[in-house]
Protein backbone atom coordinates (compact mmCIF):
# COMPACT_ATOMS: atom_id res chain seq x y z
CA UNK A 1 0.00 0.00 0.00
CA UNK A 2 1.49 3.39 -0.91
CA UNK A 3 2.32 5.74 1.97
CA UNK A 4 -0.41 8.09 3.20
CA UNK A 5 1.39 11.24 2.15
CA UNK A 6 1.78 10.03 -1.42
CA UNK A 7 -1.67 11.39 -2.09
CA UNK A 8 -0.42 14.90 -1.42
CA UNK A 9 1.77 14.81 -4.55
CA UNK A 10 -0.44 16.26 -7.28
CA UNK A 11 -0.11 15.06 -10.86
CA UNK A 12 -0.34 18.51 -12.41
CA UNK A 13 1.79 20.84 -14.44
CA UNK A 14 3.64 23.75 -12.88
CA UNK A 15 1.11 26.12 -14.42
CA UNK A 16 -1.79 24.44 -12.64
CA UNK A 17 0.11 24.14 -9.35
CA UNK A 18 0.85 27.84 -8.90
CA UNK A 19 -1.97 28.41 -6.35
CA UNK A 20 -0.42 25.77 -4.08
CA UNK A 21 3.02 27.35 -4.38
CA UNK A 22 1.53 30.77 -3.70
CA UNK A 23 -0.30 29.43 -0.65
CA UNK A 24 2.92 27.88 0.67
CA UNK A 25 4.79 31.16 0.16
CA UNK A 26 2.08 33.14 1.96
CA UNK A 27 2.17 30.68 4.85
CA UNK A 28 5.96 31.00 5.19
CA UNK A 29 5.71 34.80 5.19
CA UNK A 30 2.97 34.73 7.83
CA UNK A 31 5.00 32.35 10.01
CA UNK A 32 7.99 34.69 9.83
CA UNK A 33 5.88 37.75 10.66
CA UNK A 34 4.18 35.95 13.53
CA UNK A 35 7.56 34.80 14.86
CA UNK A 36 8.83 38.36 14.71
CA UNK A 37 5.75 39.59 16.57
CA UNK A 38 6.05 36.91 19.25
CA UNK A 39 9.79 37.43 19.73
CA UNK A 40 9.62 41.23 19.76
CA UNK A 41 10.20 41.20 23.54
CA UNK A 42 12.77 38.40 23.41
CA UNK A 43 12.51 34.78 24.52
CA UNK A 44 12.07 35.82 28.16
CA UNK A 45 9.12 37.99 27.18
CA UNK A 46 7.61 35.13 25.16
CA UNK A 47 7.85 32.78 28.15
CA UNK A 48 6.31 35.42 30.39
CA UNK A 49 3.43 35.76 27.90
CA UNK A 50 2.40 32.14 28.44
CA UNK A 51 -0.77 32.14 30.58
CA UNK A 52 -0.57 30.63 34.06
CA UNK A 53 -4.09 29.19 34.09
CA UNK A 54 -4.19 25.48 33.16
CA UNK A 55 -7.68 26.07 31.76
CA UNK A 56 -6.15 28.09 28.93
CA UNK A 57 -4.30 24.99 27.70
CA UNK A 58 -7.24 22.65 28.33
CA UNK A 59 -9.59 24.74 26.20
CA UNK A 60 -6.88 25.31 23.59
CA UNK A 61 -6.41 21.55 23.06
CA UNK A 62 -10.20 21.09 22.88
CA UNK A 63 -10.33 23.94 20.34
CA UNK A 64 -7.56 22.41 18.23
CA UNK A 65 -9.29 19.03 17.94
CA UNK A 66 -12.86 20.35 17.63
CA UNK A 67 -12.79 20.45 13.81
CA UNK A 68 -11.12 17.02 13.58
CA UNK A 69 -13.70 15.55 15.94
CA UNK A 70 -16.56 16.98 13.90
CA UNK A 71 -15.18 15.51 10.69
CA UNK A 72 -14.63 12.15 12.37
CA UNK A 73 -18.26 12.04 13.54
CA UNK A 74 -19.41 12.75 9.97
CA UNK A 75 -17.21 10.20 8.19
CA UNK A 76 -17.75 7.62 10.92
CA UNK A 77 -21.44 7.71 10.04
CA UNK A 78 -20.91 7.90 6.27
CA UNK A 79 -18.18 5.26 5.92
CA UNK A 80 -17.76 3.72 9.39
CA UNK A 81 -14.08 4.70 9.31
CA UNK A 82 -11.87 3.07 11.97
CA UNK A 83 -10.13 5.04 14.76
CA UNK A 84 -7.10 5.48 12.49
CA UNK A 85 -9.33 7.75 10.44
CA UNK A 86 -9.02 10.32 13.23
CA UNK A 87 -5.29 10.53 12.48
CA UNK A 88 -6.00 10.94 8.76
CA UNK A 89 -8.44 13.75 9.52
CA UNK A 90 -5.88 15.41 11.79
CA UNK A 91 -3.44 15.32 8.86
CA UNK A 92 -6.18 16.77 6.68
CA UNK A 93 -6.61 19.67 9.10
CA UNK A 94 -2.86 20.36 9.17
CA UNK A 95 -2.56 20.17 5.38
CA UNK A 96 -5.46 22.60 4.90
CA UNK A 97 -3.77 25.07 7.25
CA UNK A 98 -0.60 24.95 5.18
CA UNK A 99 -2.10 24.76 1.68
CA UNK A 100 -5.72 25.55 0.90
CA UNK A 101 -7.75 22.40 0.16
CA UNK A 102 -4.67 20.15 0.02
CA UNK A 103 -6.12 18.40 3.05
CA UNK A 104 -9.22 17.47 1.06
CA UNK A 105 -7.00 15.97 -1.66
CA UNK A 106 -5.02 14.04 0.95
CA UNK A 107 -8.11 12.64 2.67
CA UNK A 108 -9.68 11.69 -0.68
CA UNK A 109 -6.53 9.73 -1.53
CA UNK A 110 -6.51 8.12 1.93
CA UNK A 111 -10.07 6.95 1.38
CA UNK A 112 -9.33 5.69 -2.16
CA UNK A 113 -6.50 3.55 -0.78
CA UNK A 114 -9.04 1.86 1.49
CA UNK A 115 -11.64 0.57 -0.97
CA UNK A 116 -13.29 -1.43 1.81
CA UNK A 117 -14.57 1.87 3.22
CA UNK A 118 -16.16 3.33 0.10
CA UNK A 119 -15.87 2.67 -3.62
CA UNK A 120 -16.21 6.29 -4.81
CA UNK A 121 -15.37 8.77 -2.03
CA UNK A 122 -15.14 11.93 -4.16
CA UNK A 123 -18.82 12.89 -3.88
CA UNK A 124 -18.89 12.57 -0.09
CA UNK A 125 -15.63 14.48 0.43
CA UNK A 126 -16.89 17.22 -1.91
CA UNK A 127 -20.28 17.49 -0.20
CA UNK A 128 -18.79 17.57 3.30
CA UNK A 129 -16.35 20.31 2.27
CA UNK A 130 -19.02 22.47 0.64
CA UNK A 131 -21.39 22.04 3.58
CA UNK A 132 -18.57 23.01 5.91
CA UNK A 133 -18.21 26.28 4.00
CA UNK A 134 -21.99 26.94 4.02
CA UNK A 135 -22.26 26.12 7.72
CA UNK A 136 -19.27 28.35 8.40
CA UNK A 137 -20.95 31.26 6.67
CA UNK A 138 -24.24 30.65 8.50
CA UNK A 139 -22.62 30.38 11.93
CA UNK A 140 -20.44 33.41 11.22
CA UNK A 141 -23.54 35.44 10.39
CA UNK A 142 -25.38 34.25 13.49
CA UNK A 143 -22.51 34.78 15.94
CA UNK A 144 -21.64 38.15 14.44
CA UNK A 145 -25.23 39.41 14.66
CA UNK A 146 -25.54 38.22 18.28
CA UNK A 147 -22.16 39.62 19.29
CA UNK A 148 -22.80 42.98 17.60
CA UNK A 149 -26.27 43.30 19.12
CA UNK A 150 -24.94 42.64 22.62
CA UNK A 151 -21.52 44.26 22.54
CA UNK A 152 -21.57 46.80 19.71
CA UNK A 153 -20.64 49.54 22.18
CA UNK A 154 -17.27 47.90 22.77
CA UNK A 155 -16.24 48.67 19.19
CA UNK A 156 -15.09 51.95 17.72
CA UNK A 157 -17.00 53.31 14.68
CA UNK A 158 -14.18 52.05 12.42
CA UNK A 159 -14.40 48.55 13.91
CA UNK A 160 -18.19 48.58 13.57
CA UNK A 161 -17.92 49.36 9.85
CA UNK A 162 -15.42 46.52 9.38
CA UNK A 163 -17.64 44.01 11.21
CA UNK A 164 -20.86 45.01 9.43
CA UNK A 165 -19.25 45.17 5.98
CA UNK A 166 -17.59 41.77 6.48
CA UNK A 167 -20.91 40.27 7.56
CA UNK A 168 -22.59 41.44 4.35
CA UNK A 169 -19.76 39.91 2.27
CA UNK A 170 -20.06 36.57 4.08
CA UNK A 171 -23.81 36.51 3.39
CA UNK A 172 -23.39 36.96 -0.37
CA UNK A 173 -20.62 34.31 -0.47
CA UNK A 174 -23.21 31.65 0.46
CA UNK A 175 -25.76 32.49 -2.22
CA UNK A 176 -24.21 30.58 -5.18
CA UNK A 177 -24.15 27.31 -3.21
CA UNK A 178 -27.78 27.73 -2.14
CA UNK A 179 -29.00 28.68 -5.62
CA UNK A 180 -27.31 25.76 -7.41
CA UNK A 181 -27.55 23.21 -4.57
CA UNK A 182 -29.34 20.57 -6.69
CA UNK A 183 -26.49 20.52 -9.21
CA UNK A 184 -23.69 20.65 -6.63
CA UNK A 185 -24.44 17.91 -4.09
CA UNK A 186 -24.28 14.13 -4.48
CA UNK A 187 -25.58 12.76 -1.17
CA UNK A 188 -29.23 12.37 -0.13
CA UNK A 189 -30.96 15.49 1.19
CA UNK A 190 -31.52 13.98 4.66
CA UNK A 191 -27.83 13.10 4.93
CA UNK A 192 -26.86 16.58 3.78
CA UNK A 193 -28.97 18.19 6.52
CA UNK A 194 -27.41 15.90 9.14
CA UNK A 195 -23.89 16.80 7.97
CA UNK A 196 -24.82 20.49 7.99
CA UNK A 197 -26.06 20.15 11.59
CA UNK A 198 -22.81 18.52 12.74
CA UNK A 199 -20.81 21.30 11.09
CA UNK A 200 -22.93 23.95 12.79
CA UNK A 201 -22.48 22.36 16.22
CA UNK A 202 -18.72 22.02 15.62
CA UNK A 203 -18.38 25.65 14.58
CA UNK A 204 -20.41 26.98 17.51
CA UNK A 205 -18.33 24.85 19.87
CA UNK A 206 -15.15 26.17 18.25
CA UNK A 207 -16.22 29.79 18.72
CA UNK A 208 -17.12 29.21 22.37
CA UNK A 209 -13.87 27.32 22.97
CA UNK A 210 -11.68 30.02 21.45
CA UNK A 211 -13.47 32.68 23.52
CA UNK A 212 -12.91 30.60 26.67
CA UNK A 213 -9.27 30.00 25.71
CA UNK A 214 -8.64 33.73 25.39
CA UNK A 215 -10.69 34.48 28.51
CA UNK A 216 -8.54 32.23 30.70
CA UNK A 217 -5.45 33.59 28.97
CA UNK A 218 -6.41 37.15 29.92
CA UNK A 219 -9.23 37.27 32.51
CA UNK A 220 -8.93 41.06 32.76
CA UNK A 221 -10.78 41.46 29.45
CA UNK A 222 -14.54 41.04 29.35
CA UNK A 223 -16.03 37.88 27.86
CA UNK A 224 -17.93 40.17 25.49
CA UNK A 225 -14.68 41.36 23.91
CA UNK A 226 -13.55 37.77 23.39
CA UNK A 227 -16.90 36.86 21.81
CA UNK A 228 -16.51 39.79 19.42
CA UNK A 229 -13.00 38.66 18.53
CA UNK A 230 -14.30 35.11 18.07
CA UNK A 231 -16.89 36.48 15.61
CA UNK A 232 -14.20 38.43 13.74
CA UNK A 233 -12.04 35.30 13.69
CA UNK A 234 -14.94 33.45 12.07
CA UNK A 235 -15.21 36.18 9.44
CA UNK A 236 -11.49 35.88 8.68
CA UNK A 237 -11.88 32.10 8.40
CA UNK A 238 -14.31 32.65 5.50
CA UNK A 239 -11.70 34.44 3.39
CA UNK A 240 -10.71 32.43 0.30
CA UNK A 241 -7.09 31.78 -0.75
CA UNK A 242 -5.70 32.44 2.75
CA UNK A 243 -3.85 29.26 3.80
CA UNK A 244 -3.62 29.63 7.59
CA UNK A 245 -6.58 31.57 8.95
CA UNK A 246 -5.33 31.71 12.56
CA UNK A 247 -2.02 33.19 11.45
CA UNK A 248 -3.75 35.74 9.24
CA UNK A 249 -6.15 36.70 12.02
CA UNK A 250 -3.28 37.13 14.48
CA UNK A 251 -1.48 39.42 12.05
CA UNK A 252 -4.62 41.42 11.25
CA UNK A 253 -5.53 42.30 14.87
CA UNK A 254 -3.65 45.64 14.67
CA UNK A 255 -6.04 46.64 11.86
CA UNK A 256 -9.04 46.28 14.17
CA UNK A 257 -7.43 48.35 16.90
CA UNK A 258 -6.80 45.85 19.69
CA UNK A 259 -4.37 46.49 22.55
CA UNK A 260 -0.85 45.07 22.56
CA UNK A 261 -1.79 42.54 25.24
CA UNK A 262 -4.77 41.26 23.28
CA UNK A 263 -2.75 41.08 20.05
CA UNK A 264 0.02 39.16 21.80
CA UNK A 265 -2.44 36.64 23.24
CA UNK A 266 -4.08 36.08 19.84
CA UNK A 267 -0.64 35.72 18.25
CA UNK A 268 0.42 33.31 20.99
CA UNK A 269 -2.64 31.15 20.32
CA UNK A 270 -1.81 31.05 16.60
CA UNK A 271 1.79 30.19 17.45
CA UNK A 272 0.70 27.34 19.71
CA UNK A 273 -1.43 26.01 16.85
CA UNK A 274 1.72 25.79 14.72
CA UNK A 275 3.51 24.02 17.57
CA UNK A 276 0.67 21.50 17.73
CA UNK A 277 1.00 20.94 13.97
CA UNK A 278 4.72 20.24 14.29
CA UNK A 279 4.33 17.96 17.32
CA UNK A 280 1.57 15.91 15.72
CA UNK A 281 3.41 15.56 12.41
CA UNK A 282 6.49 14.37 14.29
CA UNK A 283 4.40 11.83 16.23
CA UNK A 284 2.68 10.63 13.06
CA UNK A 285 6.00 10.25 11.26
CA UNK A 286 7.55 8.36 14.18
CA UNK A 287 4.53 6.07 14.36
CA UNK A 288 4.77 5.39 10.63
CA UNK A 289 8.46 4.53 10.89
CA UNK A 290 7.81 2.15 13.79
CA UNK A 291 5.04 0.40 11.85
CA UNK A 292 7.32 -0.07 8.83
CA UNK A 293 10.10 -1.37 11.07
CA UNK A 294 7.80 -3.88 12.76
CA UNK A 295 6.38 -4.97 9.41
CA UNK A 296 9.88 -5.57 8.03
CA UNK A 297 11.09 -7.54 11.03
Amino acid sequence: MPPDLAGLEPVQTLKRRWPSYLGAAVTVVMVLLLGRQLLATGLAGLVDALPDSPWFYVFFVMLYFSSVTGDYVIFRKLWKIPPEGFVALAKKRIANDMLNYSGEAYFYTWARQRTSLVAAPFGAVKDVSILSAIAGNAVTLGITVIALSLYLGLLTPHQQHIAIGSTVIVFFMSLPFLIFSKRVFSLARRTLWWIFGVHVLRLIAGSVLVALTWHFGMPSETIGMWLLLAALRMIVSRLPLVPNKDLFFALSTPLIGQSDEVRNLVALTAGLTLVMHVVLLALFSLSGLLRKKNAGS
